[in-house]
């Protein structure tokens, strides 16, 4: 029996998460070590949230839900997008999905049929290309360079477009791994560049209340984006319910018509008491939001201040997200060598650039999602150990 080639070649013959394994292999045998590998709270959901979910069940909420998401969620959901964007929207622009990443999913399985072109960014999120290969599509990635803040540029998105044939772009800022911000200018470029090639614009905004330099602007909001843009969001990041899996699609209303049904056909909706709890997180508001970012935002600036005082680690600006993305070509070794040599010398975990596209080689990148001792004492290390390489 054999399986599908679609599920064969999802990961595209790479093996991004082989530092990751290995460190998990050394926890588990006893061994002390400091994992800054994945985008995952040190702390737990808040209480609160965790109590209405509770709630929520014992009063019985615990059968089928509304498969496109619950009348409130959509609601709350449609309301914040309102408020941040400016941009008119309601429950029916609005798919309740099990998590940003199956929104992803879903996303491109409504603008790409097997054999198109989805368009992506490089650095990227590690399963951006093989949820474009899920969809029976082929993923294209667009090389951003570290000289320009790893933001694209709109010439070679039009180039590649034009080569290719592609049908959709993806586009995650605040960016994971680089923590950059796109500014109005590079997402206005983007939005004439989709508007040019006949792209839909898939925009991946799961870390927007993670913003420690500039602001955030949804290309949603921008003139004649709403009608070709789809924005995936998450409660994961912002109120840290990774586990709790619960994501959305704001859209066109015939295309969230459209995203309903396939729901019905795949993940049957999320659990409804878990949705109950998602409703009041969004009415805490902007509160609880700050609460869940503030430790990212603490560890960022002292990690900033100690990076400060040397010269052969270099941090790309991290403007938002809860990431590092360190240049460590001085050292002279890959991010992937390096990577593998800091866990084997000094017990400390961090993502090779290499995990995130060819455009991040020789830099690694740092979860901030430890101590913040932790993180002050693996940077220090981590620092050292550089120069040691170097040397």
């Amino acid at each position: 029996m054999h399986l599908s080639n679609r599920i064969l070649d999802l990961a595209g013959g790479g093996d991004a998460w082989a530092v990751y394994f290995a460190a998990r292999e050394m926890k588990a045998a006893g061994e002390a070590v400091i994992e800054l590998t994945v985008g995952e709270h040190d702390f737990p959901t808040p209480s609160a949230i965790l109590d209405a979910m509770a709630a929520a069940a014992q009063d019985g909420h615990t059968g089928y839900a509304e498969i496109p998401g619950v009348p409130a969620l959509r609601q709350a959901v449609a309301r914040r997008v309102t408020e941040r964007t400016g941009v008119a929207t309601g429950p029916e622009n609005v798919l309740i999905t099990p998590g940003g990443q199956a929104a992803l999913f879903a996303a491109h399985t409504a603008v790409l049929d097997p054999g198109q072109t989805g368009l992506f960014i490089d650095p990227y999120y590690a399963t951006y290309p093989g949820t474009i290969r899920a969809t029976g599509a082929e993923p294209v990635a667009v090389a951003a360079r570290s000289e320009d803040g790893f933001a694209p540029r709109a010439r070679t998105l039009a180039a590649a477009a034009r080569k290719t044939g592609a049908k959709s772009l993806l586009i995650n800022t605040p960016n994971n791994p680089t923590g950059a911000i796109y500014g109005r200018d590079v997402l206005e470029a983007i939005a004439r560049v989709c508007q040019a090639q006949d792209l839909w614009l898939i925009s991946d905004e799961v870390y927007d209340t993670m913003i420690w330099d500039g602001q955030h602007l949804s290309p949603r909001a921008l003139p004649d984006m709403a009608e070709r843009t789809l924005v995936v969001g998450s409660m994961s990041k912002s109120f840290a319910m990774t586990g709790s899996r619960v994501g959305w699609i704001v859209g066109p209303e015939t295309t969230i018509a459209g995203l309903s049904n396939l729901a019905i056909h795949t993940t049957y909706g999320v659990p409804g008491y878990i949705q109950d709890a998602a409703v009041f997180a969004l009415r805490a508001g902007p509160a609880l939001e700050a609460e869940v970012s503030a430790p990212f935002r603490r560890r960022r600036a002292q990690a900033q201040d100690l990076l400060a005082r040397q010269t052969l680690v270099k941090s790309i600006p991290a403007q938002g997200a809860m990431y590092l993305l360190l240049d460590i070509r001085a050292t002279g070794f890959s991010g992937l060598d390096f990577a593998r040599r800091l866990l084997e010398a000094e017990r400390i975990a961090v993502m090779p650039g290499e995990s995130f596209g060819t455009a991040a080689a020789g830099h690694v990148r740092v979860a901030l999602t430890a101590a913040d001792d932790s993180i002050a004492d693996a940077l220090a290390r981590l620092i050292a150990f550089a120069g040691h390489c170097a040397g």
